[in-house]
């Protein structure tokens, strides 16, 4: 096999007349008798080889490739034809005259073909994902993770910060999501839990005296998979001591601007914007608002205080809203048909209805047109309407109406192009509730964690007597494009605080310190004031891609069902394995 000279997608004008070694794949065979042209593929891009009857032993072997074959060849580079030239390829104008071939190994049929914009599904591209990896647009997506972790690096290291590997074999917390357990072997009955996050160890390392810390952290979390999460990921984790927020977001900023410039070329304007999430609830019914359009939720209590329409009227007097949006020039776009799908979907979100009504000729015609007459006036002055603007009402609580709207908002935007999908839009949302209800459990948690510093005017609602649901926490993520992108907080270092921050939590001193006493004996011995933030590698490098689902830029993800399609994990194993742990499975039915 000769040395390689270059990559295939390299070889341009500047080789011609030079003798070029190459190494890759055969994407396709074409031959016309006595002259074989072939596509050779690498991941820089493709070829033009011609195999001809100046070497007739050559063009045998050429005679017997197949898709995916692997070969070596040596041969002149030349101009084409004129009028054999494609100038979509980089090396469009030049192909190989090929001397000497070596198949370095033959492959099987594929079950698809190695290109963008296959027609196969995910689960068999899932099954051959080794073969899904040869494709271009795997092969980009996956550079430019490894691109963003390259940018990563260099960036913390040139401002202090050092890389600290942290346990895998954590003790489990089962606050938040499930954990993946481990068990012990030495210590049957007992079980390690692999990490949802450094989270604790990053804090007790400001104890340790490590006042910058970074680490490209492998995080597990047993939930429910959606496009934007896999049970396995990876963080850009930091931790840093003596920093106020506005000092660990600059330098966030800082890191973002860097990989920006790297892998896209672009210069991101700095400071990012900033809003407070109660400002994104009500404005865009999210805490990860989308803000490179508008169609913002417009409040409309005050328009329909007084309506007789009982819709709306019994919604305001029992405490709720009434919001609406309003898609500019949308009401010849959506048909009834299209608003009761929609009507549909957000039932999910607990709305027990869409109301509707089109401004048409100076007047509200349709859906819910003729029960709010008496408020036409005052509409179209408050919401600013024209010809041809569709609204979308929902009136329920709060929740209901920010999920219901906040979604509408997003899917529409999408549906008709409102915004440059080539735009990236970062947006700091801070000032979070330091609690949060979570319905499904019927109880309050932390809204991030339970170790999120108070705002310094509300940690007094921690004490006996107060109402702790009322305090807002030194918390903030960073939001691209609608996605939150990362997390973090000024953590809290007083050892008081975070006692009553846990018994506001209905943790009983007992189980506070069976959970989280070695935390609570390090923030006894000086701990500093600290603060962090942790960016989702895999998310960052979907949407810096174009991507829709992270999958696409983990080299092997598992599917939708938390399976790998390849190597069919998990599985089962065998009874003595079970039995060196200690372990009896009991099947489900």
């Amino acid at each position: 096999m000769e040395e390689r000279t270059d990559y295939c997608g390299n070889i341009t004008e500047k080789y011609v007349g030079q003798k070029v070694s190459l190494d890759g794949w055969v994407q396709r065979r074409r031959d016309l008798g006595g002259l074989v042209f072939v596509d050779l593929r690498d991941y820089k891009g493709i070829v033009q080889l011609v195999f001809n009857t100046d070497h007739q032993d050559v063009l045998d072997i050429a005679e017997t490739l197949r898709s995916e074959y692997v070969i070596n060849v040596l041969g002149t580079v030349r101009l084409r034809g004129e009028g054999a030239t494609n100038d979509d390829m980089t090396t469009g104008k030049v192909e190989v005259v090929v001397e000497k071939v070596e198949i370095l190994n033959k492959s099987l049929t594929p079950p698809f073909e190695i290109k963008d914009g296959i027609d196969s599904s995910e689960e068999t591209k899932l099954k051959y994902r080794y073969l899904d990896l040869r494709r271009p647009e795997m092969q980009k997506a996956i550079r430019t993770r490894a691109q963003i972790k390259h940018s990563v690096n260099e960036y913390l290291y040139e401002n202090g910060f050092i890389d600290i590997e942290t346990p895998n074999l954590t003790p489990s917390t089962p606050e938040g999501a499930r954990d993946y357990l481990v068990p012990s072997r030495v210590y049957p009955g007992r079980f390690f839990a692999l990490p949802q996050s450094p989270q604790l160890f990053k804090q007790l390392l400001m104890v340790g005296g490590f006042d910058r810390y970074f680490q490209l952290a492998h995080c597990f979390r047993d939930e429910d998979l959606r496009g934007d999460r896999q049970p396995e990921f990876t963080q850009i984790d930091l931790e840093t001591s003596f920093m106020n927020q506005k000092e660990i977001q600059t330098v966030t900023e800082g890191l973002i601007a860097r990989v920006m410039k790297d892998e896209k070329g672009i210069e991101v304007k700095t400071p990012f914007p900033r809003i407070n999430w109660d400002d994104a609830m009500h404005r865009f019914g999210s805490d990860k608002p989308d803000v490179r359009f508008g169609m913002e939720l417009q409040n409309l209590n005050d328009v329909f205080k007084d309506t007789e329409f009982k819709v709306f009227k019994g919604t305001i007097d029992n405490g709720g809203q009434v919001k609406a949006i309003v898609v500019k020039d949308g009401a010849d776009k959506y048909s009834r048909k299209n608003i009761e799908s929609y009507q549909e979907y957000i039932k999910r979100f607990g709305a027990k209805g869409l109301a509707w009504a089109k401004f048409n000729d100076n007047e509200l015609t349709g859906g819910v047109s003729k029960f709010i007459k008496a408020q036409e006036a005052q509409l179209v002055s408050t919401l600013g309407l024209e010809n041809n603007d569709l609204l979308l009402f929902v009136a329920d609580n709060k929740k209901v109406v920010a999920d219901s709207l906040g979604y509408l908002r997003k899917a529409i935007a999408k549906e008709q192009n409102l915004y440059d999908p080539k735009e990236f839009a970062f947006i700091w949302v801070v000032n979070w509730p330091l609690f949060e209800y979570d319905e499904g459990i019927q109880r309050w948690t932390a809204a991030h964690h339970p170790f999120t510093m108070p705002n310094e005017e509300d940690v007094h609602y921690l004490d006996d007597g107060e109402d702790p649901h009322k305090a807002y926490a030194q918390s903030y993520d960073i939001v691209l494009n609608g996605y939150e992108l990362g997390g973090g907080s000024i953590r809290i270092h007083d050892y008081k605080i975070q006692e009553k921050m846990l018994k506001a939590l209905n943790f009983t001193k007992e189980k506070a310190y069976e959970q989280f006493g070695f935390l609570l004996d390090a923030l006894q011995y000086g701990c500093p004031p600290h603060g962090g933030l942790a960016i989702g590698l895999d998310r960052f490098a979907m949407l810096l891609s174009g991507k829709d689902n992270i999958r696409d830029v983990i080299a092997f993800p598992k599917n939708s069902n938390a399976t790998e399609p390849m190597t069919h994990a998990p599985l089962e194993v065998s009874k003595q394995q079970l039995d060196d742990l200690g372990i009896e499975v009991s099947k489900k039915d």
